[in-house]
């Protein structure tokens, strides 16, 4: 019978399964970082066990950690944060784990640094506690967030407990302009089908769009899987994920490397295999993306307008929408143009690799960032980072008048410093727009990296396919 990426990845993975129960699968890789690790470990404690297999285990801090220049202990925001990363480091060390400190070399956000060290692999399980544990699913892997007290069972078995999620194909085909990313696709998919469309579904992300897409790109549009409601996103392995994968610190390599990726091809849905779901868009002609309102799915054009929601029919929608615009201090019919912006970030785990600097980087080349507006890109890793000064962009960065600085999560969550005031609007290349997900009271607009940094000039958003043509 011809299955699916999924299906096959999942019975490779199945250790055991009997009706009337729940499935227990086999976890290859297992990431985890100081923001919600330490219950976990203070349970195993409590029951005097350890864990399972350390050698599958690395640990990140990147949530609480500073990422001013020169960062150290003292530069953490608050007793609350020390102690996450102080409980980080003992629990690593006493369970004989993998860590990522703040001053290592390779340290940087977990999403980021797994798939650049090669230690996220196709055909793989990996599991975090972070919901944007999807953006491993670009190459291939079944990789999903979990809960404390999943980390804490996973760190004792080395298993998962897991229901059999539904399947679904998103097929996205279409050619995208230049200054048009894969940001803006993920946003315009999100926008179309809704912030729920992927509900109890992994889903596989197809097309000739996809597959002209660099791995990095991939990512960015596995980790926005987890805003369309999705379990996890998947892209199947091919050419351009096993040459990003060559040579990489702990992925195979000589033959061992060859073997693997001769079988990584084989985890391509069989021709025939069935979805539980399959959804089509074309990306011709699309425009960069900007959210107006209060979730992802809340989005425009860039050459559009703030929606009325009295256009609405559905009431629980024109509501919401009415909430968003009050939050977000916007009325209908504004063009997305005129909005003025306060702060500009460029970071995440959505956006915070060396393609998405380079992207925001060929905006600002020769130019300056406007005096009212606070611009701050912080790389994903410091592997990343190195590699952007080596490049020259940090320094596009610092002379156009952007805050460059160390990795880390930085103000996608607000919990390390790097926040907004409330009132501050902030187009942000992170994941979330949720009320106060950048700070209290302050106001996220979802953009591209290459719109962020047109806006950071302009001082308003500004269409970043004017620069590109």
């Amino acid at each position: 019978m011809a299955r699916t990426m999924f299906d096959k990845i999942w019975d490779a993975h199945l250790v055991r399964d009997v009706p009337g129960e729940v499935p227990v699968l086999y976890i290859d890789r297992h990431l985890t970082h100081e923001a919600t690790s330490p219950q976990a470990f203070a349970g195993l404690r409590e029951r005097g066990i350890g864990v399972r297999r350390p050698e599958t285990v690395v640990a990140v801090i990147d949530h609480n950690v500073p990422t001013g220049p020169g960062r150290s202990r003292g530069d953490v925001v608050d007793a609350q944060s020390l102690l996450c990363i102080t409980a980080m480091e003992e629990n690593a060390r006493d369970f004989g784990i993998s860590l990522l400190d703040m001053h290592d070399d390779d340290q940087g956000i977990v999403h980021v640094i797994g798939p650049e060290l090669g230690l996220t692999l196709p055909g793989t399980t990996i599991v975090c506690g972070d919901s944007h544990t999807s953006t491993h699913g670009a190459l291939g892997t079944f990789a999903i967030g979990i809960g404390t007290s999943e980390v804490e069972h996973v760190l004792a078995t080395q298993c998962l407990l897991q229901k059999n999620p539904r399947t679904m194909n998103i097929r996205i085909d279409g050619a995208l302009d230049a200054g048009v990313t894969a940001k803006d696709v993920a946003l315009a998919v999100i926008g179309r089908f809704g912030t729920d469309v992927g509900a109890h579904h992994v889903i596989e992300f197809s097309g000739s769009t996809v597959a002209s897409l660099t791995v990095e790109g991939r990512m960015t549009l596995c980790n926005m899987a987890i805003e369309a409601g999705a379990r996890a996103g998947m892209v199947a392995p091919d050419d351009v994920t096993i040459d990003y994968l060559r040579g990489r610190r702990f992925a195979p390599s000589g033959e061992l490397f060859e073997r693997a990726a001769r079988e990584w091809r084989q985890l391509a849905s069989d021709p025939g295999a069935r979805f539980d779901a399959e959804l089509r868009t074309n990306v011709d002609g699309l425009a960069p993306q900007v959210t107006w309102g209060t979730n992802p799915g809340m989005v425009a054009d860039i050459t559009g307008t703030v929606p009325d929601p009295a256009a609405s029919k559905d009431p629980v929608a024109r509501a919401e929408a009415e909430r968003s615009l009050a939050y977000m201090g916007l009325e209908p019919a504004r063009s997305i143009r005129d909005i003025p912006v306060d702060t500009v970030f460029i970071g995440s785990c959505t956006n915070a690799r060396l393609e998405d600097l380079r992207e925001a980087a060929a905006q600002l080349a020769g130019r300056k960032v406007a005096s009212s507006v606070r611009a701050v890109a912080v790389p994903g890793s410091m592997r990343v980072r190195r590699q952007a000064e080596a490049e020259g962009l940090a320094d596009v960065f610092r002379d156009a008048g952007f805050e460059w600085r160390e990795a880390g999560c930085s103000m996608c969550i607000a919990m390390n410093g790097d926040r907004l005031a409330p009132g501050e609007r902030c187009a942000s290349t992170s994941n979330r727009n949720f009320e106060g997900r950048q700070g209290r009271g302050g106001r996220t607009h979802l953009v591209s990296p290459a719109t962020a940094a047109a806006t950071a000039v302009a001082g308003r958003f500004a269409d970043a396919r004017d620069t590109a043509r």
